[in-house]
């Protein structure tokens, strides 16, 4: 499993980069010990309270990427405190880290009341993206009634020799992934609009879109 190790300590003071190197050596051991490749290590002076730091958005960036699965810390207050502890942990269990601990020397425990929390946002999220989704149905909807043809906006590109391109809305693909919308939402709000394509589709013509820059 590929790992990244993140140390964080909140002040300038001497002991505090004594504190940072500490946790590199422990971590790095822990890493052995689990038979994970540390692909990077991260090191920050930050407040566990301040969102805005290099290092995190660092880490998010590997996880989004598929370059990494897990993230190696000392405790959970390395990650952060309060509110912005809960938020990064929701940040890293979208993205499917898995999250270790020398705490726990091995696997993170969520905390029951973390937990709860995180529950109760991704619960509030998903009503917020069904929501987005039937605003946008019913927009769409309220269009083509008014005589708005989205299919005239397409451009059907022949298959010689096998099946028909099937003709989508590649802008509004991109439009909906921008607004967070996952493929397989996509594809049942435009379902919604007569267009029959599968989750694949839009993935495919989605990474076709994003490859050719349209």
């Amino acid at each position: 499993m590929k790992a990244i190790i993140y140390c964080r300590v909140s002040t300038e003071k001497a002991e505090q980069e004594t504190s940072l190197i500490r946790q590199e050596k422990e971590l790095m051991a822990l890493a052995d010990r689990l038979g994970f490749q540390v692909i990077k290590i991260i090191s920050e002076k930050a407040s566990g309270y301040d969102l805005d730091r290099d290092g995190i958005f660092e880490m998010l960036s590997f996880l989004k990427d598929k370059q990494a699965d897990a993230v190696l810390i000392q405790d959970e207050t390395r990650l952060g405190r309060g509110n912005a502890k809960v938020a990064l942990l929701h940040c890293l269990l979208k993205e499917d880290a898995v999250l270790y601990s020398l705490t726990h020397n091995g696997v993170m425990e969520v905390s029951d009341s973390d937990s709860m929390v995180l529950q109760i946002v991704a619960i509030v999220e998903e009503y917020q993206r069904k929501i987005h989704n039937l605003k946008i149905k019913r927009g769409m909807k309220e269009a083509v009634e008014k005589g708005y043809k989205p299919q005239k906006n397409l451009k059907n590109q022949g298959n010689l020799g096998g099946r028909e391109r099937k003709e989508v809305p590649v802008e509004e693909i991109i439009r909906l992934r921008g607004n967070g919308l996952t493929y397989e939402e996509i594809a049942a709000t435009l379902k919604g609009f007569g267009y029959n394509i599968s989750r694949a589709t839009v993935h495919r013509r989605f990474l076709e879109a994003v490859k050719t820059g349209e």
